[in-house]
């Protein structure tokens, strides 16, 4: 009689409904059976409630394809609205991005709670029914993750049409203001951005609209919400998305997830749909299914404790690195390099007169404006003096240094006037016998940095008593103090009349820089004081707000690597000042740079084709690549990412520092087993993922990018495997490209002896492609050190032969074998040809001593 008393209670009394729990040590989430169906009345993790718990399901149906005219008011609220008719890279992505899928403005949002709920082995089953589709779902809590609920929703069709399942939304903010949202790969933030297109275009914010992002470009499936200490995400289960290259051709533009930081109804929350309404498996027939399996995280902790365990547990970007195999190491690479880098005709170096001096570069057949297939231009000054110094080759040295070196005199304008000390243009175009910027005519502050500061300053480093080049250095250093605002920050360009221009986007890039070169060089208090100047600038209204300005001018300097560059820089100007506020500013724009790296799909050994050769899944793996530039508009939307992991080594630099092992895990990941994009004859990778294995291509000023970052790479992860018992000077870093910097100009320290780099052109043969070596001579000239890396994550063995003739006179009298702290080991060398076991990623050293 109880029992039924209860029974017609719960049928006619109003209030009194069932209840659901899923409980463990971490989370409780509980549901209450309301008028409108079972809605979520409380979650707890670990002892923190959210306040605003919800459990509402969406699906978004239409009958027909749904529109894809792009609404381009959206963007009238920028200022001065956002013409892209001079970017033809850019048109057609921003036109996608405002179309109304993307807006979330297409179709009929249908929002429910379920109707019944049943309970079974800690498994809470719900169904609902509407006009359009049935919908089951089951939520369960992770076992081994306790802060993880896992969710899997099938949609039945009743009308044939266009579907989208949305993850329910678990719970909203009070007063829909987030601490901290971020959609990895296309902005974080702490600070909520009305102005779409930084928000949407520049990621600058947090988009105040239910924006569906593409996952293309999304570098981790873990859209974010952090709030009263709480952080919330979606991480949609393994293969949801897509495949950038399924099977045979490049996939990378299919749209088969959606991620939001933002639900339909305009509540922060993070979301995730699939299908994709209008995109491929979105249209059913009557009776047809799809199933959208996901996960929700819910932690009391900081959005990268969050967004890591979506890298590292859910897709497992660890395992990675046990399914690299080299064919080739990256030691070996420079060196091929080293050739192809002295060849005129594979290098594309031409010279010519110009104003009186014979200059020198190599051809550019990328986009420049006004370029008729003319274009010049030298990338990478620091790796091509370096490399130069440390092999003592003799083209470098007598052939090319000294016409790259008159290229950087006549790039930077001398003549009095506005733009006096500056640099005139990165590219020389030859049949108009001009200097010209890439993207139109305007010259930017931080041009001046990195084609008159960073280059002259790492020439510098190796030629100290070139005065003429002291006086260029100057000139450029006092017009970067000109330029520079009372407040620190520079403007992002000037056009020819003087006047400032792309006054809608504030220069939040590392333009101080040019000041810590200039304060190094020259010992001038005064540049030291701008640069601090300028670093606080960026600090305060960038990296703690999470917001970044890339260095491309064709793609109107969306974020791309300049990110990576603040963080070295922000690291030098600490190793100057001490002062600990640039270091911490560095790590965290370094947590926020590894969201520039893809970290899905997992990779495995599934069988693909490339152009008609077999591959393995992980040979031609996105994971672990970076952007160019990322986003909504930048290269990966159509290209994926790029080869160029300039960021390795000073990923690696931060591992030292902060023993976070995603940093070390990333470094090693972006350059080691890279072989599927390397060009066979002449060791230069591509560019662009999409490119696979066609070396240069329009690119051959890349290869001395391509030098420059395998070389600190590996003198990094040298320091690092020795704890710092070995350490070259560094350099300045690389102009526009990243953070790698240069080494070779002075002397190191190996084991307590000085020693500088130094590696000849066929005085070291390393048989196994798994090790990677460098070697330095000690300044007396008597001794050789032989620097072995193990690459792989097992033991390897190599034999490795040294050819005294090409050692500077140092011959094998004395041969010792040392492990990663200088302790001699017990097995005995002899002769010219040795054979050496290495631990996985360790390091030992070979003490040749005349």
């Amino acid at each position: 009689m109880r029992n039924c008393l209860l029974l017609l209670s719960l049928l006619i009394c109003p209030g009194v409904f069932a209840q659901q729990r899923l409980q463990n040590e971490q989370l409780t989430l509980e549901w209450k059976q309301t008028s409108r169906g079972y809605q979520l009345q409380r979650i707890v993790a670990s002892g923190q409630s959210l306040p605003q718990p919800s459990g509402e399901y969406l699906v978004i149906y239409s009958a027909g394809k749904p529109d894809s005219i792009p609404d381009l008011h959206l963007a009238d609220g920028h200022p001065g609205g956002f013409s892209l008719k001079d970017y033809i890279y850019l048109t057609k992505n921003w036109e996608n991005n405002l179309s109304p899928v993307a807006m979330n403005t297409a179709g009929k949002a249908i929002h429910f709670f379920p109707a019944t709920a049943k309970q079974n082995n800690g498994i809470l089953a719900f169904n609902a029914d509407n006009t359009e589709c049935s919908v089951n779902a089951s939520w369960q809590l992770d076992k081994q993750y306790k802060n993880d609920i896992l969710v899997s929703i099938t949609l039945t069709a009743k009308q044939a049409g266009y579907y989208s399942i949305a993850s329910p939304t678990l719970a909203t903010l009070a007063g829909n203001k987030p601490d901290f949202a971020m959609l990895p790969g296309y902005f974080q933030s702490n600070t909520i951005q009305p102005d779409l297109v930084l928000a949407y275009a520049y990621g600058q914010g947090i988009p105040d609209k239910p924006v569906v992002f593409r996952e293309r470009t999304a570098a981790t499936l873990s859209p974010l919400v952090s709030s009263k200490g709480i952080t919330m995400a979606v991480i949609p289960a393994p293969g949801t998305a897509r495949d950038p290259w399924e099977k045979d051709v490049i996939t990378q533009a299919k749209w088969k997830l959606g991620l939001s930081v933002m639900n339909r109804q305009g509540q922060y929350t993070p979301v995730a749909y699939h299908p994709v309404l209008g995109q491929e498996d979105s249209y059913m027939h009557t009776g047809e299914q799809r199933t959208f399996s996901f996960r929700y995280t819910v932690q009391p902790a900081d959005w990268y404790t969050v967004y890591k365990h979506a890298i590292n547990d859910v897709y497992r970007f660890p395992e990675f690195l046990k399914l690299k195999n080299t064919h080739t190491s990256l030691t070996s690479r420079i060196m091929a390099m080293l050739h192809y880098l002295g060849d005129d005709s594979t290098s594309m170096w031409h010279t010519f007169r110009y104003k009186g001096l014979e200059i020198g570069a190599q051809a550019y057949m990328g986009g420049v404006v006004g370029a008729e297939h003319d274009a010049m231009k030298n990338s990478d000054y620091g790796a091509m003096w370096m490399l130069a110094n440390i092999t003592q080759d003799t083209t470098l040295l007598k052939h090319r240094l000294p016409a790259a070196l008159n290229f950087k005199l006549v790039q930077q304008q001398e003549d009095p006037g506005f733009f006096q000390g500056a640099a005139i243009g990165q590219y020389y175009l030859w049949k108009r016998a001009r200097f010209t910027e890439e993207w139109g005519h305007y010259v930017e502050p931080i041009a001046l940095t990195y084609y008159t500061m960073l280059d002259i300053g790492n020439i510098l480093l190796f030629e100290p008593g070139n005065a003429q080049l002291q006086q260029r250095l100057r000139l450029g250093a006092d017009k970067l103090l000109q330029w520079q605002h009372t407040n620190g920050h520079w403007e992002v360009a000037y056009d020819d009349n003087t006047a400032p221009t792309f006054t809608d986007i504030p220069d939040l890039r590392p333009t101080f820089y040019g000041l810590v070169v200039a304060y190094r060089i020259l010992k001038d208090e005064k540049y030291l004081l701008a640069a601090r100047k300028g670093a606080d600038w960026l600090i305060k209204n960038g990296i703690d707000k999470g917001s970044y300005l890339g260095v491309c001018g064709d793609t109107r300097f969306v974020a791309d690597f300049a990110t990576a560059q603040t963080v070295q820089a922000m690291l030098d100007i600490f190793d100057i000042t001490k002062d600990k506020r640039y270091q911490d500013a560095a790590i965290t724009a370094a947590k926020v740079y590894t969201a520039s790296v893809y970290t899905h799909p997992i990779p495995d050994m599934k069988q693909k084709t490339v152009n008609g050769t077999p591959r393995q899944d992980w040979e031609i793996s996105q994971v672990g690549l970076s952007f160019e530039h990322g986003g909504s508009l930048g290269s990966a939307n159509n290209h994926g990412p790029i080869m160029l992991a300039s960021h390795a080594g000073m990923f690696v630099r931060i591992f030292a520092l902060t023993h976070d092992s995603l940093f070390i895990n990333m470094a090693r990941a972006a350059v080691l087993g890279r072989d599927a994009f390397v060009d066979q004859a002449t060791q230069v990778a591509s560019y662009y993922w999409m490119a696979m294995n066609k070396g240069a291509g329009p690119y051959p000023h890349h290869a001395w990018w391509q030098v420059g970052l395998l070389t600190d790479y590996l003198v990094s992860e040298i320091s690092l495997r020795s704890n710092n018992r070995i350490s070259f000077p560094k350099g300045f870093v690389t102009p526009k490209v990243g953070p790698h910097t240069s080494y070779g100009f002075a002397p190191g320290q190996v084991l307590g002896a000085a020693a500088n780099l130094y590696l000849p052109d066929g005085m070291l043969e390393v048989r196994n492609p798994q090790v990677d070596y460098l070697s330095a001579r000690s300044t007396d000239r008597h001794t050789l050190y032989i620097m072995l890396l193990n690459s792989d994550d097992d033991q390897q063995q190599t034999a490795i032969s040294f050819d005294p003739s090409k050692a500077g006179g140092i011959s094998p009298n004395q041969v010792t074998l040392l492990d990663a702290a200088g302790k001699p080991e017990k097995q005995v060398l002899s002769g010219n040809t040795w054979n050496v076991t290495i631990p996985a990623y360790g390091l030992k050293i070979i003490k040749i001593r005349s």
